[in-house]
């Protein structure tokens, strides 16, 4: 039998290494989504230390380091495109996911994934019917910027799988 166990740090590590309270995978609780939005603190970092950078080469640093600049410039411009604020949360994703699905749902879950240059997020929702066993499920992909259903499809549960 495989060992399935999660992911797991001693509170004592994660304590010294000064892990954020959203980001410890020992927290017990309701567990919320960073939003995406935190990338263009970063990203104005980026643009700091660019602009440091070349501030350095008209000061006397070698000019090989504009490769440098070009490459924290690179790096913070993406990091600002691609800090989309995320106005759908994942309660309001699973509730549109009931409602696309046709049928009344049981257990579900809700992946926050990227998608595309800029990194737009996508839910993607896999929710399962309420009966038991269940005998449909669905997976229902929805836009985590403006709560548009982008694709959705649902199939009956093959017989026996889930047993």
């Amino acid at each position: 039998m495989t060992d399935r166990r999660g992911i797991e740090i001693d509170p004592s590590v994660a304590e010294a290494a000064a892990i954020p309270e959203d980001l410890n995978a020992n927290a017990v609780g309701v567990y919320t989504v960073p939003n995406t939005d935190r990338r263009r603190w970063a990203g104005l970092v980026y643009l700091v230390a660019a602009a440091g950078v070349a501030l350095g080469i008209t000061q006397g640093l070698p000019s090989g380091m504009w490769l440098i600049a070009g490459l924290f410039l690179a790096i913070g411009v993406h990091h600002v495109a691609s800090g989309w604020d995320l106005r759908v949360r994942e309660g309001e994703a699973l509730d549109l996911a009931n409602k696309v699905v046709g049928f009344g749902v049981g257990h579900a879950s809700a992946q926050l994934t990227f998608q595309g240059f800029r990194a737009r997020p996508i839910w993607n929702v896999l929710v399962f019917s309420a009966d038991e066993p269940p005998t449909q499920r669905a997976l229902v992909r929805i836009n985590a910027l403006n709560a548009e259903v982008i694709e959705h499809y649902a199939e009956p549960v093959p017989e026996g799988e889930l047993t």
